[in-house]
């Protein structure tokens, strides 16, 4: 039996995993069934276009949070927290501490794209 090897750990959203099986059902005419069923969820679950997701994370990495990394803000924003409190629920199953402050200008960055 072959030993698979991990060649990188990235996060991946659900708006890039919606356009990746959005390729995936474009290129084969009849997706496997698990492709279709995640495509029917992130279909359900997921409001960010991939243009949104890139602008929202480029926001947030300019906020220059201590300690908060590329898997936060993915989980941030496949969830799209509204207040702050929100926010300090989402961050409460890692390890990393975040301001109040910091933590309202997450939700003030996600309300303001909202706005428009």
């Amino acid at each position: 039996m072959s030993k698979p090897e991990i060649i990188e750990k990235s996060p991946i959203s659900m708006a890039q995993l919606k356009s990746e099986l959005n390729a995936v059902a474009k290129r084969d005419k009849e997706p496997g069934f698990r492709a279709t069923k995640t495509l029917e969820y992130i279909n359900s679950f997921s409001t960010l276009s991939m243009t949104d997701f890139n602008t929202l994370k480029k926001e947030i990495e300019k906020l220059a949070i201590p300690r908060l990394k590329e898997e936060h803000i993915v989980k941030i924003l496949d969830i799209l927290p509204k207040t702050g409190n929100e926010v300090a629920v989402l961050l409460q199953g890692y390890a990393v501490t975040v301001s109040k402050e910091n933590m309202k200008a997450i939700a003030d960055v996600i309300a303001a794209h909202k706005e428009k």
